[in-house]
């Protein structure tokens, strides 16, 4: 691929020793200053398929700022800026991060250094380029990646991007890169190229199918109230291809002795539920993570698998970005197994060994649902995702099998079996709400939802 030898040398140490198909077709042409529109499954290496490039490039004439990298999550942000710090280090790469949550001051002094490469959500970096005095700015940029580009390319974030498309020069190199070809997206493979610029190098996955053959896709049909004991059982029984991955259960507490970490166990277990018998502490789950639609629900679900002695961590938009971050190392670590996480985890995310994706709410697209499932059976390794399927979701499980091309197999579960600890979870239920309410989450919710519509208003 013409990768100099420092870059070589970075690859071969994090065990890549051979392209994927989108870093084979993309490297090169982004080499040769092509603007490129790259399309791939997740987890086929389309970061690095961008990164490369930039890294090739900045070397050849160092500088800062060389490159924005935009993104749609926080989570995702950390993660890219992450491998650009691994894979530049031999050439001193300096990445900075600007997201939401964090503290802009410190940003702001962070920017005004020029670091090479700037990862980076719309809204975020918008409102420091608002707030500059001119004391940095884009105009020296050579490279904009729109990591994720089908949510980017939304109404969602076509203000922020506006405003960056006209701060960035007309000379740099423009990439998008997704797992999810949309409308938006082939708009722009079909648009005339800007002036002085030859079309974008457009590279499609071969394949139609949206999800990888490793991938063991089922449902459950369950009324939407009783779904609880059916997902205590699917974690306590997982399916057999993945059982062997399940982890040890917690350690017994000693009298007088916490249990486990303490700075974890201040911030995942508050319940006021008794300490179970040892032997009913399950064995934990492998590596899963739950997805739901809102905070509030991944909050609930949290507490009730703490409640039932399930170590579990949530990850949403409700959190400070300290403790989103402080979850995903714990859960990236395997101290904690299970996730519970809205779409924020959804994209992107590469962590490795994740065993089973469950589905507790249906998305409302279905092309959310490949992202979802993707977070697991990454690089030719194998997974499962279940999805819990109740009255409301016919509509949606039928739009998902259409877009992935295939259809999800039924999962039956021995009802007597999983009845057997209904009391159980009923408690846990009880306890969740009582923790939710004490922890004044639904006021924090309605002041969330002000501060969301004064902003569209503004």
């Amino acid at each position: 691929m013409g990768v100099a030898p420092p870059l070589n040398a970075a690859l071969a140490r994090i065990s890549i020793r051979a392209p994927t198909e989108i870093q084979a077709a993309c490297i090169p042409p982004l080499l040769a200053g092509r603007d490129c529109i790259g399309n791939a499954k997740t987890g086929s290496g389309k970061t690095i398929a961008f990164a490369i490039p930039i890294l090739q490039k900045l070397s050849e004439d160092p500088y800062g700022i060389f490159a924005l990298v935009l993104t749609p999550t926080r989570e995702l942000a950390f993660q890219i800026s992450e491998q650009f710090a691994v894979l530049g280090a031999a050439i001193g790469v300096r990445t900075s991060v600007i997201v939401g949550g964090m503290d802009m001051m410190t940003q702001a002094l962070e920017l005004g250094g020029h670091p090479h490469v700037v990862v980076a959500t719309p809204g975020r970096i918008v409102d420091h380029l608002r707030s500059s005095n001119g004391e940095w700015n884009l105009s020296r940029v050579k490279f904009l990646v729109l990591d994720e580009a089908d949510r980017l390319l939304t109404s969602t974030f076509s203000p922020e991007l506006k405003f960056l498309f006209e701060a960035l020069p007309s000379d740099r190199q423009t990439c998008l890169f997704t797992a999810t070809l949309t409308e938006a997206i082939e708009s722009l493979v079909e648009a005339p190229p800007r002036s002085g610029k030859l079309k974008p190098f457009v590279h499609r996955t071969l394949t139609t199918v949206e999800t990888v053959t490793t991938l063991k896709q089922h449902y459950i049909l369950v009324p939407s109230h009783v779904r609880e004991p059916y997902l205590y059982h699917l974690l306590c029984n997982p399916p057999e291809s993945i059982a062997s991955l399940r982890r040890a259960p917690p350690e017994p507490v000693k009298p007088g002795k916490p249990r486990g970490n303490s700075k974890y166990r201040g911030k995942a277990r508050t319940s006021r539920k008794p300490r179970p018998d040892e032997e009913d502490i399950p064995i934990q789950p492998p590596p899963t993570i739950i997805f739901c639609t809102k905070p509030r629900t991944a909050a609930y679900l949290t507490h009730l698998l703490q409640n039932l002695s399930i170590r579990s961590t949530a990850l949403h938009s409700r959190l400070t970005q300290r403790e989103r971050l402080t979850s995903l190392s714990l859960f990236r670590s395997s101290f904690i197994p299970v996730l519970v996480s809205t779409d924020v985890g959804a994209r992107g995310l590469d962590i490795e060994d994740v065993a089973m994706v469950i589905n507790w709410d249906l998305p409302n697209e279905p092309e959310e649902y490949t992202h979802r499932v993707g977070r697991t059976a990454r690089a030719g390794k194998g997974g499962v995702a279940v999805s819990f399927v109740t009255e409301k979701d016919e509509e949606r499980i039928s739009r998902i099998e259409a877009r992935i091309g295939i259809q999800l197999e039924a999962m039956t579960m021995p009802e007597n079996k999983v009845l057997e600890k209904l009391n159980a979870v009923s408690t846990g239920k009880r306890l969740a709400n009582m923790e939710l309410h004490d922890s004044n989450f639904g006021q924090r919710e309605e002041i969330h939802k002000l501060k969301r519509r004064r902003k569209a208003e503004a």
